[in-house]
């Protein structure tokens, strides 16, 4: 169960001028073990003074903390570059942006994430491609399969289907099941939620390597018929970041 306050008094004491956090990874997509690190991602304020000084303060902060026994790894990006990022067809920065695991930050989110809603592109596909592809060649890899695994390949492929059909971000394994349907997923979370790392020998590689490539091929076709935007608002992202620094200095 996550303590949203300790949370956010974490995150706080950690990150200066903390915009927003929200918690991803396996609590996000729906399918968490007992013994899952805790995953908070979000963005930060730095000073206009540090940005125009001679030495430009470190874009984006990485720790390794400990809540209750259990690890949490924060990572906080200076805003200007979690904007730039959100403009690069980037999918893993905007489920951060639409997570509903809100740690801090709410008001933030709710100006951020009409823009956010406008940085969904067609390109959107090869980040979600290219994520399948690399979970696919660990799945190759791998001594005996494991579910965690398997449940990130799928995972990204559902997200990318959806976010290219209806021009929303939804990152929770569970919920895209009720729209594609997969028999197999909710006895493969249980398995994962059981053992973290450890493999299930009894599972068919070759059958879920197959069924992942008919998925792919679905994730190429939603791609053609997208009719999202092939580009984000540069300017509108630019005009934001702009007022943001502004107003908070002012």
């Amino acid at each position: 169960m996550l303590d949203f306050d300790k949370l956010a008094a974490l995150a706080r004491a950690t990150v200066p001028n903390v915009l927003f956090v929200t918690v991803s990874g396996a609590h996000l997509y729906g399918f968490p073990s007992i013994d899952s690190d805790i995953d908070l991602r979000g963005c930060h304020l730095a000073p206009l003074a540090d940005l125009v000084g001679l030495h430009p303060p470190t874009e984006t902060i990485e720790r390794k903390l400990l809540l209750d026994g259990i690890e949490v790894e924060l990572v906080s990006h200076e805003v200007g570059k979690y904007l730039r990022l959100m403009t690069k067809h980037n999918g893993y920065i905007l489920e951060q942006a639409f997570s509903p695991l809100v740690v801090a930050g709410a008001d933030f989110l709710a100006r951020l994430r009409p823009l956010a809603r406008a940085c969904i592109t067609r390109q959107c596909f090869n980040h979600y491609r290219g994520f399948l592809q690399s979970r696919r060649k660990l799945i190759e890899k791998e001594d005996v399969v494991r579910a965690k695994s398997l449940l990130y390949a799928y995972r990204v492929v559902l997200t990318g289907i959806h976010l290219l059909r209806t021009g929303e971000v939804e990152a929770n394994l569970p919920a895209l099941n009720r729209e594609f349907g997969l028999p197999f997923l909710d006895d493969l979370i249980r398995r994962k939620q059981a053992a973290e790392t450890g493999g299930l020998p009894d599972l068919d590689r070759d059958w879920h390597l197959a069924e992942l490539t008919r998925w792919e091929e679905r994730l190429e076709q939603a791609h053609a018929a997208s009719t999202l935007p092939d580009e984000p608002p540069h300017d509108a992202v630019n005009r934001f970041l702009v007022d943001l620094r502004l107003v908070e200095e002012g």
